[in-house]
């Protein structure tokens, strides 16, 4: 299986309260991913839960490799909250302790306003959900999440997969096209340059003047240049390293797993061929055809940056 890293999931879980009179809590977990070169993990999360947040990291480490993550964790509050607004008795005289620690410390400190102390997180019971409760199911509506994230990755890894496949079928019809092409077009080419040359040297004219050099000297020099300039222009090598490239990247899709830093290793091997292989290109359909390969190489690059 191979994994995109962009997917989106979100799970909801309704929290009634301990009292009859009391209201409940809409518990809401989403989490979005995009590409990145690490894991790099973003939570945003009220106070109430942020003791959860160690679970979930080691939860999505656990899970996820690369790909950048925002975690969003809401809490709703019920709108019919009967105590809505009931000052948590614990949490106020904790407070009070640590501002007569303070006062103590520092006497000429200005004391805490009434309004500080009623923003002050865990002041107001909203809800008669206690804390415990709450954290079960932040933590639950998380697994979730994870779990239905995984499954979109693998939706959109299976997608991105069968396009790379596609992509690969295509560049090897196109090598397989032109491999037996190439000795035919280097010798036409190689004809070309021995008539200009002999008709450079004027050994094309039967009624040529004679020369220092006699005709089976410039004959053999035509012919080492002929010579040279063919290997130049063999792409035998190219098309055979092209080859094993793509024989290596089906095997890397078809075997799945974290494969986008392999597959990203293996669209730079394969441009820096076909790159070679449009300069050397010493006919139209050899130039077309590296054109084409860049492009699909191309395609398949934008791609791959997705994959874990």
């Amino acid at each position: 299986m191979i994994y995109s890293m962009t997917g989106y999931a979100s799970a909801t879980r309704e929290l009634a309260a301990a009292g009859a009179t009391g209201g409940g809590i809409s518990v809401s977990v989403e989490l979005r991913t995009v590409n990145s070169r690490f894991l790099d993990l973003n939570f945003r999360m009220p106070e109430d839960v942020r003791v959860c947040e160690p679970t979930l990291r080691e939860l999505l480490m656990n899970k996820l490799s690369r790909g950048k993550v925002d975690i969003r964790i809401n809490l709703q509050r019920s709108e019919q909250t009967s105590n809505a607004g009931t000052l948590n008795t614990d949490v106020l005289a904790q407070l009070a302790q640590l501002e007569q620690a303070v006062l103590e410390s520092f006497p000429g400190a200005e004391r805490m306003r009434t309004g500080e102390i009623l923003r002050w997180p865990g002041v107001l019971a909203e809800s008669n959900v206690s804390p415990e409760d709450l954290r079960e199911a932040v933590l639950v509506c998380g697994r979730q999440a994870v779990t239905e994230l995984i499954d979109v990755r693998a939706r959109e890894g299976s997608q991105l997969a069968t396009m790379l496949l596609t992509n690969v079928a295509e560049m090897e019809a196109i090598v397989q096209r032109i491999t037996p092409l190439v000795p035919e077009l280097i010798a036409k080419h190689q004809q070309k340059i021995v008539e200009r040359l002999q008709e450079a040297l004027g050994i094309a004219a039967p009624d040529a003047a004679a020369t220092i050099v006699s005709r089976e000297e410039i004959a053999e020099r035509i012919r080492q240049e002929v010579t040279m300039y063919g290997i130049r222009i063999d792409i035998a090598e190219e098309l055979s390293r092209l080859t094993a490239h793509l024989n290596e990247t089906r095997h890397v899709i078809e075997k799945g797993g974290k494969v986008g830093k392999r597959l990203d290793f293996m669209m730079q091997e394969l441009n820096r061929e076909a790159n070679t292989l449009g300069s050397k290109a010493a006919a139209k359909e050899l130039a077309d055809s590296s054109m084409t390969l860049k492009l699909l190489i191309e395609q398949m690059r934008e791609q791959v940056q997705n994959l874990e």
